[in-house]
C-alpha cells in the first residue's frame, strides 16, 4: 500500500511537469544506511562473538547427528537390532538437542538485533532528517520503490556518513 503511494506521488507529480521541474527528488535505501553503517557494522562483529560459539556448538551437534543418520543408512539393515535401536534414539535426541539450541540462539539472536535498531533508529532518523533538510528535498523514495536512478539522487552515502559522524 505505502509503495501504492509512493508512485502515485510520483505519477502525480510527472503530470505536474512545471510544478515536478522545480522539485528536488532523491531515494534513499534506508535498510543500506543502517546496514552499511559504522554502528551496525560493530554489532555485527560483536554478534559473531558473542553468538559464534553457540553457532560452533549447533554445527558440531549437526555434523554429528549426519555422521549417525549416514551409518543408519549405509550399514542399518546390516547392525544388530540392538545397536541400530541405540543409534536410532542417539540420532532423535541429537535432532531434539539441535532443535532446541537452535531456536535459543534465534531468540537471542532476535532479541539482540532488535535492541540494536532500537539504539540505531533514532539515530538513523535524524541523520535522514538532516540530510533531507540540508539537501532541500521535496521527495525522498525509498529506493525499492524505485525501478533505475542515477547514482547522483541517491543520498543512502549521505546519510551513512551522517550516522558514522556521530
Amino acid at each position: 500500500m505505502r509503495k501504492l503511494a509512493q508512485l502515485a506521488v510520483v505519477a502525480a507529480a510527472l503530470v505536474a511537469t512545471p510544478a515536478f521541474a522545480e522539485m528536488k527528488i532523491a531515494v534513499l535505501n534506508y535498510q543500506m544506511a543502517l546496514l552499511e553503517s559504522d554502528a551496525a557494522k560493530k554489532y555485527a562483529v560483536d554478534a559473531e562473538k558473542k553468538f559464534g560459539p553457540q553457532l560452533t556448538k549447533l554445527k558440531s551437534l549437526e555434523s554429528s547427528a549426519k555422521g549417525i543418520q549416514d551409518r543408519l543408512i549405509k550399514g542399518g539393515d546390516k547392525m544388530q537390532q540392538p545397536e541400530r535401536e541405540r543409534l536410532e534414539l542417539e540420532f532423535k535426541q541429537k535432532a531434539r538437542d539441535f532443535q532446541f539450541q537452535s531456536k535459543e540462539l534465534n531468540e537471542a539472536k532476535a532479541v539482540a538485533d532488535r535492541d540494536m535498531l532500537k539504539q540505531l533508529k533514532p539515530k538513523l532518523d535524524n541523520a535522514v532528517q538532516q540530510v533531507i533538510t540540508d539537501g532541500k528535498y521535496d521527495l525522498v523514495l525509498e529506493r525499492g520503490a524505485v525501478v533505475d536512478v542515477k547514482q547522483s539522487y541517491d543520498i543512502t552515502g549521505e546519510v551513512i556518513k551522517r550516522m558514522n559522524a556521530r
